[in-house]
């Protein structure tokens, strides 16, 4: 499982909260955290201002409540939260894997898993909701798949089309059928 881990664990950045302007990244590597900012500003003291950059091992993060509330203030808690984690040791493998790897494996999920499974992340809601994945639902779940419920998935969506009882689909299939027919004549 370490393979899946780069170079670069974690990177994130924001900018700090008005009035400021100034841009903040972060970076959290194998073996160190990278605060970089940036000051924007109008008044001429600090035009002259060089980007700056603090590095810390993962030590010294832990121990550092000072950079802790500035990443806070500038990109929330739970990213403290997160890459407090990180530098623990504690890494999130299934966030890392990739989203055909994941697809694959949520095919085999009940739906009411998959319902849940989506309201876990960003990353998970998305994937719970694409194309790809209820193409193959529905694929597994009938017998054949006609070029007309292609032709109608592109409108609809293939999710739409499995919750979709087969009188509807029927009827949405002849309803286009029709329109198509109507176009030609």
């Amino acid at each position: 499982m370490a393979s899946l881990i780069g170079e670069t664990v974690f990177e994130s950045n924001g900018q700090a909260p008005a009035p400021s302007k100034d841009f903040y990244q972060l970076v959290i590597t194998k073996k160190e955290v990278i605060w970089r900012f940036w000051k924007i500003s109008l008044r001429s003291e600090f035009r002259n201002t060089n980007p700056g950059e603090l590095r810390e091992t993962h030590k010294e993060y832990l121990d550092d409540s000072s950079l802790q509330a500035q990443i806070a203030t500038v990109l929330g808690a739970n990213i403290v939260s997160y890459t407090l984690n990180l530098c623990r040791g504690n890494f999130d493998y299934l966030e890392r894997l990739p989203d055909a790897l994941l697809l694959y494996l949520i095919l085999y999920l009940d739906l009411e898993d998959v319902a849940q499974l989506s309201q876990t992340s960003r990353r998970f809601e998305k994937l719970c909701s694409s194309d790809a994945l209820w193409e193959r639902i529905v694929e597994n779940s009938c017998d054949t798949i006609t070029p007309e419920m292609r032709a109608l998935s592109k409108e609809v969506g293939w999710k739409q089309i499995f919750f979709t009882n087969k009188l509807h689909l029927q009827m949405q299939i002849r309803r286009r059928r029709q329109t198509s027919e109507n176009l030609v004549v």
